[in-house]
């Protein structure tokens, strides 16, 4: 048995914690040294009471073998820290889980990684903006890291998906167990071509005291974390707080001024806690320093936007509407003074271009 299997031994034991853990591996940086200890042997490392014993009877050679043995079975790998699959900016925070359990492509770990989080109730704006950086940064190459929770978390999953860089689902349950249920496909898609993990053993319930601990590790595996749509008490403000408190970026996207939805991501900017951005090109430009990192992405987003079909006048003056926020046929008629079937003729050929779409309710809205 080597360290490896010992530390994913203990990180499961019932009754030992983070700084339990943290105890015994100052004693013993290879942590293999403490199988088959006596609990005399162990008393002697000032443990709390009863947690030798337990030790003891936990890093027996016979349970040792049987839990490597279920993994060898098992799509789920674990890394443990000092393992050399460990995410090494994770590794440099001040409380780096000690095992991380994983199902999908483990590389994307080593990978430049930006997070994003948000509301759970998003607004169409919101679902938009999200998407649409989540793709254009992993068409960069840059992993998008998120919660798999409802809302921003999962459409910024969806988005990323899309491109080469992928994503990262951190979950705050078992990694085995899938929440919410609504994003079974979702997490399929993420297992197959991005990476799901969670610091929590499988099998682990969902329980919401879970949640807040997993946000650190969506800070920590990444560089800078985006705020897109939080409520004044948002819970992405805590993994906001987390990136700062670890000395990474925080972005906040700006919304309507009278959006609640919206008021934590204007906090954070007016506080200057975050810096604005409103596009993925605001991201990369952050990190053109860096060896590697966002490759080719500036160069690909303005050759593509060199090649986006050039809207005529009246095209221009339906878009300078819309960008406005969403509007209905009528309003656009009263607004333009048109008629009906002009303003048809050119929402059609807005959509075909792929400047604007329509929205439940005969809504249009802006999209570039």
């Amino acid at each position: 048995m080597n360290h490896h299997h010992v530390l994913v031994a203990l990180h499961e034991m019932e009754g030992i914690g983070w700084k339990t853990i943290r105890q015994l591996a100052d004693y013993f940086p290879d942590l293999a040294e403490l199988a088959g200890l006596s609990p005399g042997q162990l008393a002697r490392l000032h443990l709390a009471p009863g947690k030798a014993e337990l030790l003891s009877r936990g890093l027996s050679r016979d349970y040792l073998q049987r839990v490597e043995e279920a993994y060898a079975r098992s799509p789920i790998v674990p890394i443990a820290r000092g393992d050399e699959d460990y995410p090494p900016f994770l590794n440099e925070t001040a409380a780096p889980p000690w095992v991380i359990y994983t199902i999908g492509r483990r590389e994307l770990l080593r990978r430049y990684a930006i997070a994003m989080v948000g509301t759970r109730t998003p607004t169409v704006y919101g679902k938009r903006v999200a998407s649409r950086m989540a793709e254009e940064l992993s068409q960069s190459d840059v992993c998008v890291v998120s919660g798999m929770a409802r809302g921003i978390d999962g459409e910024a999953h969806e988005g990323a998906l899309k491109g080469t860089g992928s994503t990262i689902a951190v979950l705050g349950c078992g990694i085995d167990v899938i929440y919410p249920r609504e994003h079974t496909l979702l997490y399929r898609k993420i297992a197959e071509q991005g990476l799901v993990m969670s610091e929590y053993p499988p099998g682990t319930p969902v329980a919401q005291g879970l949640f807040p601990q997993r946000n650190r590790i969506i800070a920590g595996l990444s560089l800078g974390t985006v705020v897109v749509e939080a409520a004044a008490r948002s819970g992405s403000l805590i993994t906001a707080t987390y990136a700062e408190s670890e000395s990474r970026d925080v972005f906040a996207v700006p919304g309507q001024i009278t959006s609640p939805k919206s008021r934590g991501a204007h906090d954070l900017i007016r506080d200057n806690k975050a810096k604005l951005v409103a596009s993925a090109g605001d991201i990369l430009s952050e990190y053109g320093h860096l060896p590697g990192f966002g490759r080719n992405s500036l160069e690909a987003m303005a050759y593509t936007r060199e090649y986006i079909p050039a809207l005529t006048a009246e095209e221009e003056r339906v878009a300078a509407v819309l960008a406005d926020g969403p509007a209905s046929i009528d309003e656009l008629i009263e607004r333009l003074q048109t008629n009906f079937g002009h303003l048809h003729s050119i929402l059609l050929s807005l959509q075909l271009k792929k400047r604007i779409e329509q929205l439940p309710g005969s809504l249009y809205m802006l999209l570039s």
